[in-house]
């Protein structure tokens, strides 16, 4: 358990990299009652500029986070900055007993992550990792369901994202496996910590074959061609027996779905499909899907709830937010965090894992990452 906060003014939240992500977490912020955010930080001043639209209130700009951190009177800070930079963001953080919240992926490779998990061990403040999909409301009333036994006892998930190409980002950054970790960790540590959440374990295995086929390759950084999978299949083993797929394609923006998550037990099929937010514009919502092996084996398709609570949907259906709102009661009430950075760490594992399976041709077993680690 981390300590109460007794509060009579708003938590002081800083946000360092004020990117796409990080002005998606202001804007969550700027909505979320009993928060204020009082400082911001990029080394780019186009981004700073960003960041003070996205806060929506005065704020103070600063070009070093350590600077930030040193001058303003906070209690948590969003870590929103490029992948590759969050281990060495951290550094300066871990000195000060503020709370934390650090945007997936956690780090890039296992042996940072597992570097992160030490000094988290002794961090005095909540430390929460940003795998916001747990959040999308379709996907935590599957979930719930799944929790309440509607799929019986469990046995095959699967996990279909079929979307867009990746944006461009400030420097261009993300167009490199070595800043990003690789689209199996940069795009998908989600999926892999949704499997994960389903399942109630940590993984055994995984098989993974993929390419570079269509996005990017036209295109020259400083005379290189980016290296990043647009597509992949990824075959993930537990050690109950249970198994997970992931189907991801970045080059099919045509998609009513762009995420489709099924779960299958020896009772029935729930499933949740969620449209991309150009679907989203043309006033389609979210469904979730229940299917039942009894007599004339019926399925019902339910409308996903609105979640009163989320009081700015952004990118990723409200779930930012829901995740930013719960981050905020763990600090008010000392609760644990409910991303950890076992979680996080996992879900890196696994997309290293994935991508060391397509270079090297084989199944991957989760131990000896965490052991080279």
């Amino acid at each position: 358990m981390g300590r109460p906060v007794e509060r009579t003014s708003d938590l002081r939240f800083g946000v360092i990299g004020t990117g796409m992500m990080g002005c998606e977490h202001l804007r969550n912020l700027a909505a979320l009652p009993g928060a204020e955010v009082v400082a911001i930080t990029d080394p780019d001043e186009t981004s700073q500029g960003w960041g003070v639209e996205a806060a929506g209130r005065p704020v103070e700009v600063f070009d070093d986070h350590e600077r930030m951190l040193a001058e303003t009177g906070l209690d948590a800070v969003v870590v929103a900055s490029p992948n590759h930079t969050h281990r060495s963001v951290l550094e300066p953080i871990w000195e000060t007993e503020l709370h934390l919240m650090i945007e997936k992926p956690l780090c890039t490779t296992v042996a940072e992550c597992l570097e992160v998990r030490v000094r988290a061990e002794d961090h005095p403040g909540i430390v929460w990792v940003g795998l916001e999909y747990r959040y999308m409301p379709a996907i935590t009333q599957l979930l719930d369901r799944v929790e309440g036994g509607d799929a019986g006892r469990l046995h095959m998930v699967s996990i279909r994202e079929h979307r867009f190409p990746f944006l461009a980002k400030v420097g261009d950054w993300n167009r490199f496996n070595r800043n990003t970790g690789g689209t199996l960790v940069e795009k998908c540590c989600h999926f892999f910590d949704l499997m994960n959440v389903v399942f109630g374990e940590r993984p055994v295995r995984v098989q993974a074959s993929g390419g570079q086929d269509v996005n990017h390759l036209d295109e020259r950084y400083d005379g290189e061609t980016p290296d990043l999978l647009d597509n992949a299949f990824v075959i993930v083993d537990y050690p109950s027996g249970g198994r997970a797929l992931l189907d991801l394609c970045m080059f099919a923006e045509g998609s009513r779905w762009e995420q489709e998550v099924v779960v299958v037990g020896d009772r029935g099929k729930l499933e949740a499909h969620l449209p991309n937010f150009m679907e989203v514009s043309r006033g389609r919502a979210a469904e979730l899907v229940v299917g039942s092996r009894g007599p004339e084996w019926p399925v019902k398709e339910h409308p996903v709830a609105e979640d009163p609570r989320i009081g700015f949907h952004g990118s990723h259906h409200g779930a930012s937010y829901l995740e930013l709102l719960h981050f905020r009661d763990a600090i008010l009430t000392g609760a644990d965090p409910a991303v950890t950075v076992d979680d996080g760490l996992w879900s890196v594992a696994m997309g290293q894992a994935a991508h060391r399976s397509i270079e090297e041709g084989r199944s991957v077993l989760l131990e000896e990452l965490l052991a080279e680690g």
